[in-house]
């Protein structure tokens, strides 16, 4: 289990408005990340897609509002906090790289017959750079975790793929970002440990609130 000094408090205090089933779903796995650390963040998510019953286009939308939240993060408040060096390059980058994703998703759920949902509004805790770079470095290792609890849902084997091709990508973001800031590479080891279900509800459903 994560240990309590790995969790991620700042996550917690992340707006997110306009509430869809998919923000629902991202904000209770914020929500479970700002508790027990990243590594909650993949079994709450699929636990919460395989209830919801939503299908590959649910899951697809999850990760789109994911994609929405990452690029924003880094287009808008990446500005505006005013980064500068080495920071402000990787941002750059990292955000049209996450607008790459949105159009993708985008793509992939009106081809699958589904609505992309809309983005919603964000608010994030940060300041300056290092808060920045330090809710980063939590927002990129949440994206793995989520999609690594989400992949598993999906049933057509093309959408796994691009899944797939999609959180290598923000793990190297995640990577590149603990390599600036002198934090781990890799911090939960080699393999991610999970937390049962009754470990992320019990924390995390009186804080979600629709």
């Amino acid at each position: 289990m994560t240990r309590p000094e790995e969790s991620s408090p700042e996550l917690g205090a992340i707006e997110v408005h306009g509430i869809s089933r998919a923000s629902f779903i991202l904000r209770g796995a914020l929500t479970a990340g700002a508790v027990y650390g990243a590594t909650a963040v993949g079994p709450y998510v699929g636990r919460a897609l395989a209830a919801s019953g939503g299908g590959d286009v649910g899951i697809l939308n999850f990760a789109l509002t994911l994609e929405y939240l990452e690029t924003n993060f880094y287009k808008v408040k990446g500005k505006a906090v005013g980064l500068s060096g080495e920071a402000r390059r990787l941002a750059s980058m990292f955000g049209d790289e996450e607008a790459q994703h949105v159009a993708a998703l985008t793509k992939a759920i009106t081809a699958a017959g589904g609505t992309p949902v809309k983005m919603p509004t964000f608010s994030f805790p940060v300041t300056d750079q290092a808060s920045f770079l330090k809710l980063a470095y939590t927002l990129e290792n949440v994206g793995v975790g989520a999609y690594n609890g989400a992949g598993p849902s999906l049933q057509n084997k093309q959408l796994l793929a691009a899944a797939g091709s999609i959180v290598q990508v923000e793990a190297r973001h995640a990577a590149a970002i603990g390599l600036l800031t002198n934090q781990p590479v890799t911090p939960n080891g080699a393999f991610d440990k999970p937390l049962s279900k009754a470990q992320v509800l019990k924390a995390a459903g009186p804080l979600i609130k629709a």
